[in-house]
């Protein structure tokens, strides 16, 4: 935005969202652009930027000791790069026709407008708090920034009891029963749907819950939080459901995100069934030239329904922000969307889904077969080879696959990166089958588990035919 006759850069490039999609974006498109072509403004409301949401639970838990680990690139390092971050800085308007917007230093209040030629909002997303008594009490603990991560550290120093229950048993909600479980607490998981991880199958659920039970967390499964009690001091005290009360000296909550769009939705920009914004495969806010969009605010394209969904994941944030910087810095790329593939663990049991569920399937109108197997990790005969179960989907005739979950132990989730590439490229099970995947004893039977699946899949699909 050139208003000095000439000198100065000739566009302004505006960022909302310090952390892995904005930064991606404004390192790409400085990259891209110099300082005297492109000023870059961004801003954010917490202490840090590009930093590894996805790591706060092993640090929680003591697997990552010290907290700048997470830390990608520092405030610091950016301004050295010639962009201007505004840390504590929290912006509260977008003004669409006038091209700017509002911004509140989070310390002193002050507010002032910063106009814009281009925009990127990368707000991320929030976690989901219950609407019931006692929400807000101190000891009770969302995890989605560093901030949070700090401040339930604070608080698990300064609480006596070594009481945690976990809301919810997500990716979120297992991992940080983990990381409570590593710190020596009693856990208590208190789950809405029958069984854990609802990104699974409920009988591949049923893996996740029996190992959970079986490394000591209290598993509560179909029961919904009705209230958080509190002390005399104010700190939380129990948990409440319908049918009985947990007693508890830490609070954490992990029932999910949802996209944060309220700035998104107040300046009338399109939003999606999740409550994302919408854009188009160049990561642009659909409608609209100069704004763009990525990270978990935003729904993309599930290649395998062909619908659109939300998936909050730092992968997912880093390539929207490499497409967006590409973009804006005057070159071209697109993101066409996901499978939904993801991984996680509790303590040493290992769970990874890629693709649709059974419900998902049935969602969309796709007629399915499935299989479940069960093999090893490695060459039976090999020292260390331990039990996996391979959950697999296929398409009903025309044998393409769908999905695959996996739970086992070391070694089995990342065989579902097997599963998302042929997903991505649409391949049948019958072609999985000759897949020419790596083979020695140490690493893998001679038929790898995913696809002794799809051949037993493959076989499923040719009958029905």
């Amino acid at each position: 935005m050139n208003m000095s006759g000439g000198r100065g850069p000739a566009e302004r490039l505006v960022v909302i969202g310090g952390d892995a999609a904005g930064m991606s974006a404004a390192s790409q498109a400085r990259r891209m652009r110099g300082p005297d072509e492109l000023e870059i403004v961004a801003f954010e409301r917490g202490h840090f930027s590009s930093f590894s949401a996805c790591g706060i639970p092993y640090w929680v838990g003591g697997d990552v000791p010290e907290r700048d680990q997470l830390i990608a690139r520092s405030p610091e390092e950016h301004r050295a790069r010639d962009i201007d971050l505004r840390m504590r800085t929290e912006v509260t308007e977008i003004d669409v026709d006038r091209q700017r917007v509002r911004a509140r230093d989070v310390d002193s209040g002050v507010e002032s407008w910063t106009p814009y030629d281009k925009l990127v909002i990368a707000t991320g997303a929030r976690p989901i708090r219950p609407d019931m008594p006692g929400a807000d009490a101190p000891g009770l603990h969302g995890v989605q920034t560093l901030d949070d991560g700090q401040a339930l550290l604070d608080s698990l120093a300064r609480t006596r009891g070594r009481r945690a229950v976990v809301v919810g048993a997500g990716y979120i909600g297992v991992e940080m029963a983990e990381a409570l479980i590593k710190r020596g607490y009693e856990v208590t998981v208190v789950n809405r749907g029958k069984e854990p991880m609802s990104t699974l199958d409920p009988d591949m659920g049923r893996l996740v819950h029996r190992a959970m039970s079986g490394m000591g967390i209290n598993m509560v499964d179909d029961a919904t939080v009705t209230k958080v009690l509190t002390g005399p001091d104010g700190q939380v005290r129990a948990v409440v459901t319908e049918d009985a009360e947990y007693p508890a000296d830490v609070v954490v909550l992990g029932i999910g995100v949802r996209p944060e769009t309220s700035l998104a939705r107040a300046a009338g920009l399109p939003l999606g069934a999740h409550g994302g914004l919408l854009t188009d495969l160049a990561m642009r806010v659909r409608g609209h030239e100069n704004i763009w969009a990525g990270g978990d605010c935003v729904e993309v394209l599930d290649l395998v329904s062909g619908q659109e969904r939300h998936i909050a994941l730092g992968t997912h944030a880093n390539k929207h922000g490499q497409v967006i910087g590409m973009n804006v810095g005057g070159g071209y790329a697109t993101f066409p969307g996901v499978v939904g593939t993801a991984v996680s663990k509790v303590c040493d049991l290992e769970i990874a889904r890629t693709g649709l569920r059974e419900k998902d399937a049935r969602r969309v109108g796709l007629q399915y077969e499935t299989v479940t197997i069960e093999s090893t990790t490695r060459a039976g005969y090999y020292p260390g080879a331990s039990l996996m179960t391979v959950k697999m989907l296929a398409e009903r005739r025309t044998g393409r696959l769908l999905g695959v979950q996996i739970v086992g132990r070391e070694g089995a989730a990342k065989r579902v990166d097997i599963a998302a590439v042929a997903l991505t490229a649409r391949m049948t099970v019958e072609e999985m089958t000759a897949l020419d995947l790596g083979y020695a004893p140490p690493f893998s039977p001679v038929w790898d588990p995913v696809l002794v699946a799809a051949r037993k899949a493959a076989t499923k699909v040719r009958a029905t035919a």
